[in-house]
């Protein structure tokens, strides 16, 4: 029997979900909106609401918390000293997800999850600078 087991298993090993969750939080985090199937949304959401509920209460362990659940330190940055400010009125419920369909390939229900009051200039955004022509042959 699997009282007390909650959580969908997303047909992926422990370590493999694990992973997934966690690049999952980094992107919607960076871009603020993500679209992905409608299971894994569910499952990303309460992962999420945690680390922002984390960074809401400050201090060195929290941030030593979210740095082992996120393993991003750029996203981490910006959780502590962005989504932290902007959530610190709210008592929860920072993301939102919306339904988008059906994928055609694999029938395979497609929801979009977002940050409640999101920065849409976010979206497709890197972190870093971009690189031209000669800065990419160099490297």
């Amino acid at each position: 029997m699997r009282h007390g087991h909650g959580g969908r298993k997303l047909q992926r090993k422990s370590g493999h979900r694990a992973a997934l969750l966690r690049n999952m939080a980094a992107a919607l985090i960076k871009h603020e909106q993500i679209q992905t199937t409608t299971p894994k949304a569910k499952e990303l959401r309460p992962y999420v609401e945690k680390l922002i509920t984390l960074a809401k209460r400050g201090g060195l362990s929290n941030r030593r918390l979210a740095h082992a659940r996120l393993m991003d330190e750029a996203q981490e940055k910006k959780l502590f000293e962005v989504l932290a400010e902007r959530y610190a009125g709210r008592e929860g419920g920072y993301t939102r997800i919306i339904k988008a369909g059906i994928r055609i390939s694999d029938a395979a229900p497609i929801a979009i999850i977002e940050l409640v009051d999101r920065d849409v200039e976010a979206k497709g955004q890197d972190s870093g600078p971009a690189m031209n022509e000669d800065e990419f042959e160099a490297a």
